[in-house]
């Protein structure tokens, strides 16, 4: 999802309360607090010496146990808190947000959102960790689940790849 549309689906949803499930039926529990926002630029280069670039908005979630009984976030105040955020640093509204979070049970990870749905009066956002991948596999290739890489069969000299 992009920032400008995250930033909209707040805007449309105000009234709403603001929930984050970061796993089948676990949501990020009562009293979170949005504690960071990260205006990144991943610069890369894949392991076919291609290099790319771009931009991310990671939005950190911190659960307080202390807080636990004040109830979840609104849309309207996670919208006042990055309203205040891009007057500082402003966000680019075509980057990917993502959500860093962790908790005792769950490890941390930058999670992007896999869908969204209003639910009476919450609007939820599922959330859900990507699996890395090969992105020079035109180069590399892939090995099957029969096939293992090694070091012979990839980084050998002349291979074009690592």
């Amino acid at each position: 999802m992009k920032t400008q549309e995250f930033l909209t689906l707040l805007t449309e949803n105000k009234d709403k309360t603001l929930l984050f499930q970061f796993a089948p039926n676990q949501f990020v529990r009562p009293g979170y607090h949005i504690t960071e926002v990260k205006n990144t630029m991943i610069e890369s280069v894949d392991c076919g010496a291609r290099s790319s670039s771009w931009n991310e908005t990671v939005i950190q979630l911190l659960e307080s146990p202390s807080e636990e009984g004040k109830g979840y976030m609104t849309s309207f105040k996670a919208l006042g808190i990055l309203k205040k955020v891009n007057s500082i640093r402003p966000f680019d509204p075509d980057s990917e947000v993502k959500f860093e979070y962790g908790n005792p049970y769950f490890h941390t990870a930058q999670l992007f959102v896999n869908e969204h749905k209003l639910l009476d009066d919450r609007l939820i956002f599922n959330l859900a960790v990507t699996a890395t991948q090969c992105k020079a596999e035109d180069v590399c290739g892939i090995p099957s689940e029969k096939e293992t890489m090694t070091a012979e069969t990839c980084c050998t000299p002349g291979s074009s790849c690592c």
